[in-house]
């Protein structure tokens, strides 16, 4: 039986997944595709992004996003899909991945095709970010005089 936990976990990566990947994991997946149908249309609509200074003083709203959200039926389980942005289709298909993770179906597959993948790239994009960050970095020290 999966957690909460382990249902953020793979939401949190099905929706950092990209178009590509989503669609490859997708056609990979093994003949007939699972029957899903679509409880909620891909919908765009706005969400009120908000921030806080310093990361953790006082929250201010940063400004207005768009968001795609899908709701899809696999037997009695129900994925659903919220992606940055206007891809119905990417939306759609976080929903379905989420419904098949519930159902334990082709979660192998799964894993290794979609996750995985999603979880390294996500990991050298973060390292690449942290080395050109290090690159710029200036190290400040000062020098103190003797006394006289």
């Amino acid at each position: 039986m999966d957690t909460a936990e382990d249902r953020q976990r793979w939401l949190s990566l099905l929706n950092r997944a990209t178009r590509e990947q989503l669609d490859a994991a997708w056609e990979a997946l093994p003949l007939p595709h699972p029957d899903y149908i679509l409880l909620k249309r891909p919908e765009t609509g706005l969400v009120m992004a908000q921030g806080r200074a310093g990361g953790d003083g006082r929250r201010f709203n940063l400004g207005e996003i768009s968001v795609t959200r899908a709701v899809a039926g696999l037997g009695e389980f129900i994925g659903q899909g919220y992606v940055l942005g206007r891809d119905h289709r990417r939306a759609e298909l976080v929903a379905v991945f989420d419904a098949l993770l519930q159902a334990g179906r082709h979660r192998d597959h799964i894993v290794t095709q979609l996750l995985e993948p999603v979880r390294k790239s996500l990991h050298l994009r973060a390292e690449e970010d942290r080395r050109k960050a290090d690159a710029t970095r200036v190290e400040f020290f000062t020098l103190a005089r003797e006394s006289q």
